[in-house]
């Protein structure tokens, strides 16, 4: 029972990961000679795949057209217009009507005639919108440059075009011909609606933080790494664990030496990563190569997500088996039994279909965090998951001898499913509570989550104590050491949360639980603060956020309060269902330095960008990323972060002035308290320059 330990490990370490805009689309630039001071300027733009960019001719309400301008030059002379290549028309998804777009790669040219021989240089900007089928990013600007020699002779620019946002080209002409109308409305987002108005765009004259550039591969790597401990989890189920002898024996007597015996062994470990690659390959189709945060906030994904692993957690228990068709089963057999790599394959294909009913709830769950994970998630959890799978198949090939080292099938691989059963219900309740906060339906407070995790680990205890059995259980007089163990850890934490029913932080699941001001106590039981007492000590407009901070939800009251007071002010980009959110205001926020510079030296805005809250009519504008009408609070919230600070990744944290200008950089997830300190110290000795 000792290779149970690490099983708490993989439920804890299962949370919402950042999601970060990247830039799927990069330009390069090359001149060709046709005739007589005759040139074809290209505009090659590769497009990474799954996005697409717009045709310049897109109808009204649709995306934002690409378009180019060329600064004014009597050096040259336009010939025509810019062409397009063919592309592709189709019904859009996204903005339902016909739009001609462009996919993998597109080259625009555009014809001129040289009216000097002296070196020179031509600037464009090109502006553009990319989506793929389940959302869009903002539009933006990128500008390239087209350069000539003395000689005549053309040189190409094959270097990737920098964005307009880090260098702007203020020689540019205010008009163009070949900008229409509609260009220039749709290019116009330096302004972002809020409250129903437009506001001065907060400067985004700073770069991405490490935490930034860093997060998307770490969290890759985690999500690597726990597949993998769920693959080792399922290894000892009783569906896959007596396998791995049958198996091994099969390929070494088979096979007519030990090293084809080997062989067939690496080949089959290496088919069944294949087989659950193409799972995780189906899934990032489904939901898209860039998933962002919708699934993580999406109520009816949380409740599908709620009842899914709940009748995972019902199967591990032995209430029902999950099984495919036994028809599948068959055909698969007789397909293994044609040999070679073929057969090897079906062998593989066979395994997958008979452990089914332990792997498919484990499976399930990578899926489901996966799929609320950006890119390729879901194709990077089953490659960890199926290499510790596949790992032992080829390893006992190698050393058959090791098997003698492996523990009898016993009783005690039932017990490894039922614990995981006790796992995927809890974790379960943690998607439904998802639902309620971004509801804020308070059905499912902190004291009612904690309650239920303290029953649930409860029972664990009592069932590895051997004071619970269950009808599939075999009979046993005593329990093993390691038994013992993981009960004594599963108790210690149980006793550990119960402070938590009074108001304790409970810092080590931090993000799990509701956060503690969403709470039928948020004092805490027994505190003499009362609800009244402390709202009238909170400025107007504002609320008790997290640890007591002032907090205010309104940009507008919380902009004028921070005017008032003479105070910088930080944004705090933030959503309910935000994991690495509440690991913030939980771990970093209560430490005495930087709560007193949270309470005393800013005022904190909270946007929480998962509000469902429906925006009153007069706030209700169009949105400048997908051309849609805004309807909740969270959508405005987020619509602001996206466009002016190209990132829709919460936590983020930006200080700025009464100007709404930026004061440092912001900064995103950063558990380092000392960092995080010293950003916020950073910021406010700028606000008093």
């Amino acid at each position: 029972m000792k290779k149970l330990f690490f099983f708490i490990a993989i439920f804890f370490a299962i949370s919402n990961l950042t999601a970060q805009i990247y830039d799927p689309v990069s330009f390069t630039t090359s001149v060709k000679e046709i005739g007589e001071n005759k040139y074809t300027l290209s505009i090659i733009a590769k497009i990474d795949k799954g996005w697409h960019v717009y045709s310049q001719n897109v109808p009204q309400g649709g995306p934002a057209p690409t378009s180019f301008t060329f600064q004014y030059s009597k050096n040259y002379k336009k010939i025509g217009a810019v062409v397009e290549p063919k592309g592709h028309e189709v019904d859009d998804p996204v903005f339902n009507m016909r739009i001609k777009y462009f996919a993998d790669k597109a080259i625009f040219t555009q014809n001129i005639e040289r009216k000097t021989s002296d070196a020179f240089t031509i600037d464009a900007v090109i502006f553009f919108m990319v989506c793929n089928d389940n959302s869009c990013l903002p539009p933006g600007e990128k500008e390239v440059k087209f350069t000539f020699k003395k000689s005549d002779t053309p040189v190409d620019n094959e270097e990737t075009a920098s964005t307009a946002t880090e260098e702007k080209n203020t020689d540019l002409p205010a008009k163009d011909e070949s900008i229409t109308k509609q260009d220039t409305r749709n290019n116009t987002t330096n302004s972002v609606s809020i409250a129903g108005k437009d506001t001065p765009e907060i400067s985004n004259n700073s770069t991405k933080t490490s935490t930034e550039k860093t997060a998307p591969e770490e969290s890759l790597w985690t999500l690597f790494f726990f597949s993998f401990l769920g693959g080792l989890a399922a290894l000892f189920t009783p569906c896959v664990f007596p396998m791995i002898p049958m198996t091994v024996s099969f390929f070494t007597k088979q096979s007519k030496t030990k090293a084809a015996g080997i062989r067939n062994a690496m080949i089959y470990g290496v088919f069944i990563i294949v087989i659950y690659v193409i799972l995780g390959s189906l899934v990032t189709a489904i939901f898209g190569a860039d998933a962002l945060n919708a699934l993580a906030t999406n109520v009816v994904f949380n409740i599908v997500f709620f009842l899914l692993l709940l009748v995972f957690a019902l199967s591990f228990l032995g209430a029902f088996e999950i099984v495919l068709p036994s028809s599948w089963l068959t055909k698969i057999d007789q397909k293994s039994e044609m040999g070679g790599a073929f057969g090897i394959f079906f062998m593989a294909l066979a395994l997958a279909v008979v452990s089914f009913s332990c792997t498919g709830p484990i499976v399930g769950t990578l899926l489901v965090q996966a799929a609320s994970q950006a890119g390729i998630a879901p194709i990077v959890g089953m490659l960890g998951f199926s290499l510790a799978i596949a790992l032992p198949f080829t390893l006992f090939a190698a050393f058959p001898g090791w098997m003698n080292s492996l523990p009898k099938s016993g009783g005690w691989l039932n017990s490894v499913k039922v614990v995981l059963g006790f796992l995927e219900l809890a974790l379960a309740f943690k998607f439904l509570s998802n639902a309620d906060l971004v509801l804020q339906l308070h059905l499912l407070e902190r004291e009612v989550f904690l309650a239920i995790w303290i029953a649930i680990f409860s029972v664990l205890a009592f069932y590895l104590f051997g004071k619970i059995q269950l009808s599939h259980d075999s009979p046993s007089t005593h329990i093993s050491v390691g038994r013992l163990s993981l009960g004594i850890i599963v108790l210690s934490f149980v006793v550990y949360m119960i402070p938590g029913l009074w108001g304790a932080p409970l810092q080590y699941i931090s993000g799990f639980p509701p956060a503690k001001q969403y709470s039928e106590s948020p004092n805490g039981f027994g505190n003499a603060v009362t609800q009244s007492t402390e709202k009238s000590n909170l400025p107007e407009g504002a609320e008790s956020g997290p640890n007591g901070i002032p907090t205010f939800h309104n940009y507008d009251e919380g902009l004028a309060y921070a005017k008032k007071v003479n105070k910088p002010i930080m944004i705090d980009f933030t959503g309910y269902a935000c994991v690495n959110c509440r690991k913030m205001e939980e771990r970093v926020w209560p430490d005495p330095k930087v709560l007193n510079v949270l309470n005393n030296d800013v005022v904190l805005i909270s946007l929480y960008v998962d509000d469902k809250r429906p925006l009153p009519k007069e706030e209700q504008v169009v949105s400048k990323i997908t051309g849609k009408v805004l309807k909740y609070t969270g959508q405005k919230w987020s619509e602001l972060q996206i466009l002016k600070y190209k990132t829709n990744a919460q936590p983020y944290y930006v200080l700025m002035d009464h100007n709404e200008k930026d004061l440092n950089k912001p900064s995103a997830y950063n558990p380092d308290i000392n960092a995080y300190y010293e950003w916020l110290q950073e910021g406010v000795r700028n606000f008093k320059k």
